[in-house]
């Protein structure tokens, strides 16, 4: 899968590694980080070191978000 961010006026295309988006509550108390990549997305609350989070496919995720939300 091809993972791209957009900045301003250019792309750039995700490596191995991905990238880490840093959490915070509406407070500015941290969260936790979220990384990015070309086939997984993994979530570290708190101070969980990036590779022991929580990891998901990329593929898992997006078949989950597709779906519909009988809750709503």
């Amino acid at each position: 899968m091809k993972v791209w961010i957009d900045v301003g006026d250019g792309r750039a295309e995700l490596g191995n590694t991905g990238i880490i988006l840093h959490v915070a509550d509406n407070s500015g108390k941290k969260v936790g980080r979220l990384r990015v990549g070309k086939a997984n997305v993994e979530w570290c609350g708190g101070r969980t070191q990036i590779g022991n989070g929580r990891k998901m496919r990329l593929e898992n995720l997006i078949s989950y978000l597709r779906e519909p939300n009988p809750a709503n």
